[in-house]
């Protein structure tokens, strides 16, 4: 497993949108994970990708007034399961229909889907606003006998959830080897055989016209660079979700998108993160 720097960034005064800005500014500069709360925002990324140039750089791109005070800590790979446990991890039901939570939670919900995470360092646990909407989609649409493609699969949640909900094919990609190992621990721990996890980035899927649904929660940079390989996947009819972005970068999208035959159907959002609807013509 990676080590992990864990910086953390209080800011006076604090607010979600601050936090939420301060966060994407650190995703555009290699941070990975974020856990807000009331007084800033905890951030990780990989040792070999950190320095305190781009922790500078990121800050000096924020716009707003808030006082950050910056302090970092190095977590060795084997101590993140335990830091998740003690602090971050909780057991999270989504419309009372699916509930996840990892081996080490002894009391959470009972509901139709029982989603099990280990999350290790890798990202989507549900807790994130974006992953939670990509949630609210898969539970609202039909999934019994189709194929389904997750870019960006993280802890491999949202292609579990899929073939829990009975797709008949799913298949995850993940361009990050720890949370490639760790999406696949979570496969096996869940009994999903039907999912399939791939190591690597939009290169690996080499199907055409070939899925009902392409799940996307990435980030607006990779989404715009790959929508058009997102596409090409994509049967005629087929639904594109996307996530990881705000509302403001929504007509951005949706405009890049028409240009690969997408045509926009709904937008969700919560706490400004966005979820995007599309379907091929």
């Amino acid at each position: 497993m990676n080590d992990y720097y864990h910086i953390r960034f209080d800011l006076t005064p604090c607010t979600e949108a601050e936090c939420d800005i301060l966060s994407a500014l650190l995703c555009d500069a290699g941070f990975e994970s974020f856990v807000p709360d009331e007084a800033g925002v905890s951030a990780y990324i990989k040792k070999e990708l950190y320095s305190p140039e781009i922790v500078s750089d990121a800050l000096a791109s924020y716009e707003f007034n808030a006082e950050i005070q910056v302090k970092e800590e190095l977590i060795p790979g084997q101590d993140w399961n335990s830091e998740w446990e003690k602090n971050y991890f909780q057991p999270i039901l989504f419309e009372k229909r699916c509930v996840v939570h990892s081996s080490f939670h002894k009391d959470y919900p009972k509901a139709e889907y029982d989603i099990l995470i280990d999350p290790r360092m890798a990202f989507g646990t549900g807790h994130h606003e974006t992953t939670s909407l990509m949630i609210e989609r898969l539970l609202s649409n039909e999934l019994q006998g189709k194929k389904v493609l997750d870019m960006g699969t993280g802890t491999g949640i949202l292609a579990i959830l899929a073939a829990m909900r009975g797709a008949q094919q799913v298949v995850g990609v993940e361009i990050d080897p720890p949370a490639y190992e760790n999406a696949l621990d979570n496969v096996k721990l869940n009994g999903v055989e039907m999912v399939e996890v791939r190591l690597g980035g939009v290169e690996t899927v080499t199907e055409e016209a070939y899925f009902d649904m392409v799940l996307a929660n990435i980030n607006r940079n990779i989404i715009l660079a790959d929508i058009a390989s997102y596409a090409k996947a994509l049967k005629s009819g087929g639904m594109l979700v996307l996530s990881g972005f705000y509302v403001e970068d929504v007509d951005m999208i949706v405009t890049e998108a028409s240009k690969h035959g997408l045509d926009f159907v709904s937008v969700l959002d919560k706490k400004r993160w966005a979820n995007i609807c599309l379907l091929k013509k």
